[in-house]
């Protein structure tokens, strides 16, 4: 389906406020002749036949009426048109939302956060001005030059003849400067959404930027790339203004040919005045729909522009169990047979968090060699699982699977014994708390960031949690407490008081299934011996999966396994795979400081 074909689909939905606006409009157009043909009649009755205000009082009210009338008809046709375009952003916004959160942080990590964003927030925008302004002027443009035609040819059909022949000059033009727009609009477009994902990343990256003394240059970065873009919108709008200037001079010209010819046969008296003058009257509002529409034409433009890339972001893959779709309901244990109903239960209980992978293969795209392949793995309930391995070895897939941002490409994963793909996404994450090594914390306050784990938690469950994950102290020594607002991606924190802030999190989701990305790693020894101590009531009675970097981690696990190129090489207790010769043996002596380094 074509570009123009999916935007037309998009306005399928919401089409009766879309026939409102299209009808308000043709409205206003008839208006615009009854009122020409009032106006022609008291001055014909004025002027010519000597009437006074007596006789032509009952037009002048009609003349006010009808003014009236269009003003509402506009007003009406504006309504219309913003609920029709509204409709369609909260439609495909939502429907953006849901297929990101779908797809999930693996499949958009080839994609730049600030060119999403830019798509989410003027990318709509630009699409609704596409569907506000333009689509609507597209099909009045055709109605309403041909209402005005049905008026004039039975009053005058040479004029007729005039305005039906130079109709069609205008969209030529339009078009003809217009493909060079397009070209233009669309490079802007792609610098726009380059700029954008430029500055969110220097801006990101700003700590760093002074700290390397870096950030000069990206200064003059930043002046290029803004340079760039404000050469390439006044090109775009020389573009604009010459195809106006070209619009109005064709629709002037056209209207200047109607009035000499209507002047020179009301001359010798093959027109009555009356005639004439409604001809002549009708002439520029002939025209009004085409200029209109070639003022339009880029603002459309940018709206189709934009479409591109919110439709190129819809068209991204997501991820499905193969052969089947994801259930809407798990099933009981009780059920003699995995069948599938509707109708999800907010209260269903979890299942045992006993996990196996099975033969498990996946492949990143792109990726010459996969990430896991043929990797079978127990996960047992309320046990801790250390997965330990080199940079590259898989760990980071396993969890990715676990957390269903990913979907196996061969093999399954069972949990309880029954496929992982049985459950719904949403809540099979209920019932798991994430702690990655570096947590995402957004530009909120503390407490709203806590309570995303659970929003109907009380006051007094929040700041225990906090307690315990070793945080309520640097969060009382805030400007506002609780209340402080953190900033995009908790700015105003360290990287270990954010770690315990997710330590937090976690501890008030309470889910049976905890998986830790090293959750200590950006910890002094002090603070991570408290954390630690922390920990050690949020893993009683849950199954956790436990990706390891530092010793201390993999000793307290109940199982280890280790990760070689996608395969388990290894697994054991921490004292049986040490007596052995292999990888985990060399990485342990990796890990422990050299004799002279200890001295220190």
């Amino acid at each position: 389906m074509n570009l123009n074909r999916r935007l037309l689909s998009l306005a399928r939905r919401p089409i009766a406020w879309l026939a409102l606006t299209v009808a308000l409009g043709l409205l206003g157009g008839g208006l615009i002749v009854l009122q020409a043909a009032l106006l022609a009649s008291v001055l014909n009755a004025v002027f010519l036949q000597g009437a006074g205000l007596t006789a032509v009082h009952p037009i002048l009210l009609a003349l006010v009426a009808v003014l009236l009338l269009r003003a509402a008809a506009a007003w009406g046709c504006e309504v219309a048109a913003f609920h029709f375009a509204a409709q369609i952003k909260r439609t495909l916004r939502r429907r953006l939302l849901d297929h990101l959160l779908a797809l999930g942080p693996v499949h958009l990590s080839g994609e730049r956060t600030g060119e999403i964003t830019n798509a989410l927030t003027e990318g709509l925008e630009e699409l609704e001005t596409y569907f506000r302004r333009y689509l609507p002027q597209v099909v009045l443009t055709a109605l309403v030059p041909l209402l005005v035609l049905i008026v004039v040819f039975p009053r005058d059909w040479i004029s007729g003849l005039i305005l039906l022949i130079t109709a069609p000059v205008i969209p030529l033009f339009m078009n003809l400067i217009g493909s060079l727009a397009d070209a233009l609009t669309r490079t802007q477009w792609q610098q726009l959404n380059r700029m954008s994902a430029f500055l969110l990343d220097a801006l990101q990256g700003l700590t760093a930027l002074k700290i390397l003394g870096r950030s000069r240059e990206y200064v003059r970065r930043v002046e290029a790339v803004s340079d760039r873009f404000r050469r390439t919108t006044l090109q775009v709008l020389r573009i604009a203004f010459l195809s106006a200037l070209v619009l109005e001079w064709a629709g002037t010209l056209s209207t200047a040919v109607v009035a000499v010819g209507i002047g020179l046969r009301l001359l010798y008296g093959h027109l009555t005045f009356s005639q004439a003058f409604l001809v002549l009257l009708l002439a520029p509002e002939f025209y009004q729909p085409f200029r209109l529409l070639g003022t339009r034409f880029h603002a459309g433009m940018g709206g189709v522009a934009a479409a591109e890339r919110l439709f190129a972001l819809l068209d991204l893959p997501v991820p499905h169990p193969r052969g089947d779709a994801v259930a809407t309901e798990v099933p009981s244990r009780s059920s003699p047979s995995p069948h599938r109903v509707t109708g999800l239960r907010e209260s269903l209980p979890p299942p045992r968090m006993h996990l196996v992978l099975e033969q498990v293969t996946y492949t990143y795209p792109e990726a010459r060699t996969p990430a896991l392949e043929d990797l079978s793995l127990v996960i047992a309930e309320n046990q801790i699982t250390a997965l330990v391995g080199p940079s590259g070895a898989g760990k980071s897939t396993v969890a990715a699977l676990l957390l269903r941002f990913i979907v196996p490409q061969a093999g399954r994963i069972l949990v309880d014994g029954r496929p992982l793909a049985d459950y719904p996404p949403q809540m099979w994450r209920r019932w798991v708390a994430w702690v990655p090594q570096r947590p995402y914390l957004f530009n909120a306050t503390v407490e709203e960031n806590l309570r995303l784990a659970r929003p109907d938690v009380s006051w007094d469950e929040m700041v225990e949690a906090a307690r315990l994950a070793r945080a309520d102290a640097f969060i009382r020594a805030l400007p506002q407490g609780y209340k402080t607002p953190l900033g995009e991606q908790g700015v105003r924190l360290s990287e270990g008081q954010a770690q315990r802030l997710a330590l937090a999190r976690a501890l008030l989701k309470n889910a049976p299934l905890l998986i830790l990305d090293e959750p200590t790693a950006s910890l002094d020894p002090e603070q991570e011996a408290a954390v630690q101590a922390a920990l050690e009531r949020l893993l009683a009675h849950r199954t956790v999966l436990v990706i390891a970097h530092r010793l201390n981690t993999v000793v307290r696990a109940h199982r280890i396994v280790v990760l070689h190129h996608g395969r388990v090489v290894q697994e054991g207790t921490h004292g049986a795979l040490l007596a052995q010769e292999g990888l985990y043996r060399r990485l342990v002596g990796a890990y422990r400081p050299a004799p002279q380094e200890t001295a220190r």
